[in-house]
């Protein structure tokens, strides 16, 4: 059952809302600040890089293998207690990265890390989702973009601490208590969005004493009915079928969703591993103006999320997506074929641009799936986090073959599908005529 849509100048949704986007940055910071002490990591274990990559697969592995039930979890428990626990627990792990002995230390507590991070990834999305559906509103862009944001003051601390030689027990253990506390406060406005325990169906047994003759007289000798006359073979168990309605998660729809949530996950992620790196080679920008680059791409997808909300409600959740598709098809035109380092850079920003508000919409669409709308959210971060960890290595692997500029317009016939499958994403719910700003 849909909860029913409320003023979304309600103070209630408002600090929800509010609530929902801090525990977003916290998500983004806690793991920039472990991104950011990577050098600081290696040198501590004196890996080589290959050992250091071999690890770090770790993280992306133990998400891809707790997301998918945590969407259950939520169900049951609710998104606050599992967004609670898990946000615990990944803190504690990231000072358990700070003291492991091992590269195989190191290599299990990330793997311990990613599942916690991945499953508080899924419960804020399903909170997100409950708290924008309940408003009427597309608010999931801007909660993204307050994880970009999280993202870049992490790495801004991990900066400053790595300058300062600030040793990595005490960094982590200071990020660990910061993120536990914020969002400790910020679950107090959280909504509840547990799923209602259902009644059990009436019983149908003739032994059941509310189906029994009345005070002082004598019942009738039981018939034995054969079952199939009893029970016709279509209501044999309403309970059951009524379950086999509800079990199916993997619709046509979602599965659809999830084509454009790998296709804009892959084009993400490819600028994040190969932007600079194509700069750098093709471009023959020094690493500071490479590492540019990518920065402007950072902003652009930042700064595009926050105005995502206003852009989806004019255009439609799926013409924003669409529209997206087509921005960031020019963009990867225009760096990889455009001439100069200035074009590459406005291209950098039109790719992120137009990718920006893909992902946030497709968690969006996950949300409003019928019976199970938290697995469905479970189901599309799973395989968004499959496109950040499969899609950018297959990209090197082509490159090795036919170039990085070649290999980096295969990102082309993504953004094509991102086009043509934006139908999926549109919004099942009716938008108001008219709102005001938020």
């Amino acid at each position: 059952m849909r909860p029913a849509r409320r003023d979304p100048a309600d103070p209630g949704l408002r600090r929800a809302a509010l609530a929902t986007a801090l525990v977003f940055a916290t998500n983004g910071f806690l793991l920039a600040s472990w991104v950011s002490r990577l050098p600081a990591t290696r040198d501590r274990l004196g890996a080589s890089v290959a050992e250091l990559g071999l690890v770090l697969l770790g993280p992306g592995f133990g998400s891809l293998l707790s997301m998918p039930f945590s969407g259950r979890l939520c169900r049951r428990y609710g998104s606050r207690l599992v967004v609670a626990a898990t946000t615990v627990a990944a803190s504690a792990a990231l000072v358990v990265l700070a003291v492991a002995p091992t590269l195989a230390g190191l290599g299990v507590a990330l793997f311990a890390w990613g599942s916690c991070y991945g499953s508080w990834d899924v419960a804020m999305n399903v909170h997100g989702s409950a708290v924008e559906q309940r408003a009427g509103r597309e608010w999931m862009p801007r909660y993204h973009a307050c994880w970009s944001v999280g993202g870049i003051a992490g790495a801004g601390c991990g900066a400053l601490a790595a300058s300062a030689s600030l040793p990595l027990v005490l960094h982590f253990t200071a990020v660990a208590l910061a993120c536990a506390a914020l969002v400790g406060v910020a679950l107090r406005s959280f909504v509840e969005d547990r799923e209602p325990r259902r009644a059990p169906a009436p019983s149908m047994r003739t032994g059941d004493p509310a189906s029994g003759p009345p005070e002082g007289e004598r019942s009738r000798p039981l018939e034995r009915v054969p079952t199939a006359v009893h029970r016709p073979r279509g209501d044999r168990d309403p309970g059951r079928a009524r379950g086999r309605a509800r079990g199916r998660v993997l619709t046509g729809r979602l599965l659809v969703v999830g084509v454009v949530t790998l296709c804009a996950t892959t084009l993400e992620g490819a600028a994040a591993d190969w932007l600079a790196l194509f700069l750098t080679d093709e471009r023959g920008a020094t690493a500071s103006l490479a590492a540019a680059g990518y920065a402007v791409f950072a902003v652009a997808m930042a700064g595009g999320r926050f105005a995502g909300t206003a852009v989806a409600e004019r255009l439609g959740r799926h013409g924003a997506v669409r529209a997206g598709g087509l921005v960031s098809l020019a963009g990867v035109l225009l760096t990889v074929l455009g001439p100069g380092l200035p074009t590459a850079y406005l291209g950098a920003a039109l790719w992120a641009l137009g990718v920006c508000l893909v992902f946030p919409a497709a968690v969006s669409a996950g949300g409003e799936t019928p019976g199970r709308p938290a697995d469905a959210i479970a189901a599309v971060t799973t395989i968004g986090y499959g496109g950040f960890l499969v899609g950018p290595p297959l990209i090197g692997l082509l490159a090795d073959r036919v170039g990085l500029g070649r290999a980096l317009l295969v990102l082309l016939v993504l953004a094509g599908g991102i086009t043509v499958l934006a139908p999926a994403v549109r919004s099942r719910r009716t938008q108001p005529a008219a709102q005001p700003a938020a």
